[in-house]
């Protein structure tokens, strides 16, 4: 992989990471009227974490090790996060401490891989 697609891969996937949480955030906050846009824009979000993702695993550690399974889980996780909040607003703060502790874990495995 050239260190112009390595760039590119990590910056869409932060963005995407970045975005993902956002619309966690939005969910809890924003008016049942924007509930398709925002969930759109999650399933965007996580289509390209997911993608963008896989490949660095395949380009960087050629699949090898067990942290990046994880980090799917956190992804999955994410992904419903978006969805749940706005079902169950009454429960606003699980919500985002969920989605504060699914991104702590998916970033804890990057840096530490443990397995």
């Amino acid at each position: 992989m050239s260190i112009q697609e390595s760039n590119a891969l990590h910056l869409i996937h932060v963005l995407s990471a970045v975005a993902a949480v956002g619309t966690i955030f939005y969910a809890c906050a924003g008016a049942p009227e924007t509930r398709k846009k925002t969930l759109m824009w999650s399933g965007i979000a996580g289509l390209l974490l997911l993608l963008t993702g896989v490949r660095m695993w395949q380009a960087m550690y050629e699949f090898q090790g067990a942290w990046p399974v994880v980090k799917i889980v956190c992804w999955l996780g994410l992904a419903a996060l978006t969805g749940i909040a706005y079902r169950k607003r009454d429960h606003v703060s699980l919500w985002i401490r969920l989605a504060l502790g699914l991104t702590a874990l998916a970033l804890a495995m990057v840096y530490v891989q443990p397995f």
